[in-house]
């Protein structure tokens, strides 16, 4: 009998893989960015750097991203990028130049250009020359809309649509107005909205301590200074916020804006530490005069109670502070920019008006007399920013350039690196929590068998691939804990609270399945015995042979399919008999319900499909019984054609199973669960393993990228910054809770995607 069926699949994954990444870096597009690029301090720069960045890190095996900054004639940067092309906005001829270059460049499909009006001042047509002379598809990103053009401004964005194969706009507003007021056609217009960095759960009082403002109550706005900003408002709210809150202190971060030093030096700071004298605010207000590393910037904002926006600028439709801000999780109060407008509209913030210093006061004096009402913010704010990460903003941009391939083959989704951070965060020194609220564990919710039993099988797997020793003492803990669940009969518990008691839940709930998916955990540690410590093992085999007297009760479909893996992986002949009864009752449910169209278990499809025909066909590699393959096989090739569509996966929703009766693929949109794709890609790889059908490999990688985006909603489901993946796909919203289950789902995914 065969220790482990996975071994040869990875291989054969790997090489398939390096196969796939020679014929993608074959076919691979080349696109031009023209923008700001950093080190010059700009929004539009830091904008284009993280779309980039991230580009790169999720499809650079589909595209080639070639940065084109944009500078004046007195500008001279030294790019840490590698510059593919350079544009002098100052200098007519260099937007010829430019298109010319560009032209020469087969490999070049698309050429995207970050578009604000200030930037094409400089030279008189330049703009018109350079899109007039290129002869590659453009797209073009406007950062503004201005709303009741004249003549002129309507006919020059006109001119630049005409000349784009889409325009990019960051708000339904502006994608309105464009429509609406420059009669663009709504075809040619996509709304993609600024992206947001993903974050992982911080104490916001050990950051207040980090930065010295431990016991206050912190306000903060950030951004490049310049009369725009409107702090002023601020300040002359202050006085009446610090009446009912003297521990408050407004944190004012970012340095004058270049061309502002330039033209009138410090006027407007002056102007502003002025004011703060003036209402004798000093002990209130700090200036924090840098353009701060995106790290740190993200840390004061995280530890930001109430963020202030206070920008006067009528015209201002988006700002990419706001969406750092509100993506931190702060509470926002805001003048109304369509992008404050259409955002905090869903109870995530409070809307003000322009320079309105009364209604700040009372609007912030609210906020941090309540801090539940805070909290309540932060979830909605994290729920309504969460499709804007910058993961998901580069899957629609990823799109939205796959029209202008010159070939037809899919976007290849780069694997993220193995990211444990998650699993050790919802692990304690006695089991894994089993929810979590966003990415903080709830330790309310307790523990469950079911979840330390994936869990240990799924560090058993990495230690495998990776021979880490840090492996060692999750695997134990999640051992020990499987122990403490064991009843004097042999059987499982499987609901264990916060404070190490079993509930009552035990004895309301049939807990085959749990008992089950142990066997399950405990046999594939045993089948790494060799490279285990002795007693990990030995313990394991106690635990097992201990149980199965009591296991000759279970009936239960997907509990016989667990102790079926189980055994196969325990591989001991004292126990074949055992895994052929559990294996002839699968084939007998099989033979009772399958039909001309039904080639199923049961008269429905559920939960944990996968795990069936993948528990068949081990049953097959271990007593050689030939129905055993021929059921799997008929079984799991008629559920695929269920779940399989176009390329993509689609899995039995909780919210509705598909019923025998159904004969159209009309399932419920929505209820799709990370542990249901994971059990979906560990059985793919087992018949890849004994089929070698290259169809199987495929789906396993299509299957895999639902959770880095190829999805309904397109949208990630795994996130890269916590290593937790999400609790579930809905109709509308992907639940941003990271439990166990889901997470240890990803990894077990993740693992068998080893490349």
């Amino acid at each position: 009998m065969s220790k482990d069926i996975q071994s040869d699949v990875e291989e054969k994954v790997i090489r398939q893989a390096e196969k796939n990444k020679k014929h993608k870096t074959y076919h691979k597009s080349e696109i031009v960015f023209v923008s700001t690029f950093p080190p010059k301090v700009c929004g539009i720069a830091t904008y284009t750097q993280d779309l980039v960045k991230s580009l790169r890190s999720k499809f650079g095996e589909s595209f080639d991203m070639l940065v084109c900054p944009m500078e004046t004639e007195e500008e001279n940067y030294t790019y840490e990028e590698k510059i593919h092309y350079k544009l002098n906005i100052s200098d007519a001829f260099s937007y010829l130049e430019l298109a010319a270059q560009i032209n020469k460049n087969n490999k070049i499909n698309l050429v995207m250009i970050q578009h604000e009006f200030g930037f094409f001042n400089e030279t008189e047509n330049g703009l018109y020359l350079f899109l007039r002379n290129l002869k590659k598809d453009i797209v073009v990103t406007f950062h503004t809309v201005l709303p009741d053009p004249d003549e002129e401004l309507k006919l020059k964005v006109k001119e630049i649509a005409g000349f784009s194969k889409h325009i990019i706009v960051m708000t339904a507003i502006s994608a309105e107005i464009l429509t609406n007021e420059y009669e663009i056609s709504p075809d040619k217009i996509m709304m993609i909205p600024h992206g947001t960095h993903l974050l992982p759960f911080t104490d916001k009082t050990a950051l207040k301590e980090k930065y010295g403002l431990k016991d206050k109550k912190v306000l903060s706005t950030f951004g490049l200074l310049g009369l725009g900003k409107n702090i002023e408002t601020t300040l002359k709210a202050l006085p009446k916020i610090i009446a009912k809150n003297p521990d408050a202190v407004f944190l004012i971060l970012g340095k004058t804006h270049p061309a502002i030093v330039r033209n009138e030096g410090e006027k407007y700071r002056e102007f502003l530490e002025d004011l703060t004298c003036k209402f004798h605010l000093e002990n209130n207000v700090r200036f924090i005069n840098e353009y701060l590393p995106l790290p740190e910037l993200l840390e004061y904002l995280q530890l930001t109670d109430v963020y202030l926006f206070t920008s006067n600028d009528r015209n201002q439709a988006v700002s990419g502070t706001f969406s750092y801000a509100i993506s931190s999780g702060c509470a926002i109060v805001s003048t109304p920019i369509p992008h404050a407008v259409e955002v905090l509209k869903e109870e995530t913030g409070i809307i003000i008006g322009f320079e309105a210093p009364e209604q700040l006061s009372s609007a912030v004096n609210v906020l941090l007399a309540n801090e539940e009402s805070r909290k309540k913010l932060r979830q909605k704010s994290l729920e309504k920013m969460a499709p804007t990460a910058w993961e998901n903003a580069s899957i629609s941009h990823a799109l939205l350039f796959q029209k202008f391939r010159n070939d037809e083959t899919a976007l290849h989704y780069s694997l993220p690196e193995i990211n444990l951070g998650h699993i050790q965060n919802i692990t304690t020194d006695f089991g894994m929590i089993q929810f979590a609220k966003i990415n903080e564990p709830d330790i309310s919710s307790g523990y469950t068998l079911d979840d330390n039993a994936r869990a240990m099988i799924a560090m058993c797997r990495h230690f495998k691939i990776t021979r880490d020793k840090s492996d060692l003492q999750l695997i134990s803990i999640y051992l020990q804990f499987i122990k403490f669940c064991q009843h004097t009969d042999g059987s499982f518990l499987n609901y264990v609270n916060g404070h190490k008691q079993f509930t009552n839940q035990n004895y309301e709930t049939n807990l085959d399945d749990s008992n089950g998916r142990a066997i399950w955990a405990l046999g594939y540690l045993v089948s790494l015995k060799e490279i285990l410590p002795l007693e990990y093992s030995e313990t394991a085999e106690k635990i097992i042979e201990k149980n199965l007297i009591w296991a000759e009760k279970i009936h239960s479909t997907r509990a016989m399919a667990f102790m079926i893996k189980g055994l196969y992986y325990q591989n001991s002949k004292n126990n074949l008999p055992l895994l052929k009864e559990f294996a002839d009752r699968l084939v007998k449910m099989y033979q009772h319900e399958s039909g001309k169209y039904w080639h199923w278990f049961e008269s429905y499809l559920t939960y944990g499909n996968s795990l069936l025909p993948d528990a068949l066909l081990c049953a097959w590699i271990a007593a050689k019984e030939e129905i055993y393959k021929e059921t799997a096989k008929s079984s799991f090739d008629f559920l695929l054609s269920k779940i399989m569509i176009n390329g993509e996966i689609k899995v039995i929703s909780n919210q509705g199973w598909l019923q025998k009766e159904t004969t159209e693929n009309d399932f419920t949109i929505g209820g799709e669960q990370p542990i249901d794709v994971a059990y979906t890609i560990l059985a793919l790889s087992t018949f890849y393993k004994v089929f070698g059908d290259e169809k199987y490999l495929q789906m396993m990688m299509n299957s895999f990228e639902w959770f880095l985006g190829k999805n309904h909603l397109k949208q990630i489901i795994y996130n890269p910054v916590t290593g937790g993946c999400y609790d579930g796909l809905e109709e509308k919203n992907v639940n941003l809770n990271q439990g166990a289950e889901s997470t240890v789902s990803y990894l077990m995914a993740r693992l068998n995607m080893n490349i």
